[in-house]
């Protein structure tokens, strides 16, 4: 597949994040905070009144959609983000991603693309570059995302 500057990542959709499998994610991660399954703990808090869903699930999120899009997550080879927003509960999420630059390294083809997960009807809630090697597989319908809590 020819890939080029500007071209879009095929996005990810979670139609509602779902906080019983923050409670999940909580207990894998060996996460005690409260706000990840306690909406009385996030009221506290001041975040509002829905759970808050833990940062390594939503960079699963752009993983999954770069690596769906790239062949596999072997290809990835540098990812970068940065946090600017929560997820709650109940959010429909979006990953998306436009390649940034398409280059030639030890004889392969390296694509830098900025990625980033947003809250529909929301804002930006992360934001990044992730650096895929190989050329990327060609695109097929999007798979059901990949649960992180699964």
């Amino acid at each position: 597949m020819t890939v080029r500057i500007g071209d879009s990542l095929p996005p990810r959709d979670v139609p509602s994040v779902d906080a019983e499998k923050m409670k999940t994610m909580a207990a894998l991660l060996s996460d005690s905070n409260p706000i990840h399954w306690d909406a009385e703990a996030v009221r506290a808090a001041g975040l509002g009144d829905r759970p808050v869903n833990q940062g390594p699930s939503n960079m699963a999120y752009v993983l999954d959609m770069v690596s769906s899009w790239a062949g596999g997550y072997d290809r990835l080879r540098r990812v970068r983000l940065r946090f600017t927003g929560n997820v709650f509960a109940g959010d429909h999420v979006r990953a998306s991603g436009t390649v940034a630059d398409v280059r030639r390294e030890d004889g392969e083809t390296v694509t830098e693309c900025d990625v980033r997960l947003d809250v529909v009807g929301g804002g930006t809630v992360l934001s990044g570059t992730a650096t895929v090697a190989g050329e990327p597989a060609e695109p097929t319908e999007p798979a059901e995302p990949v649960d992180p809590a699964e």
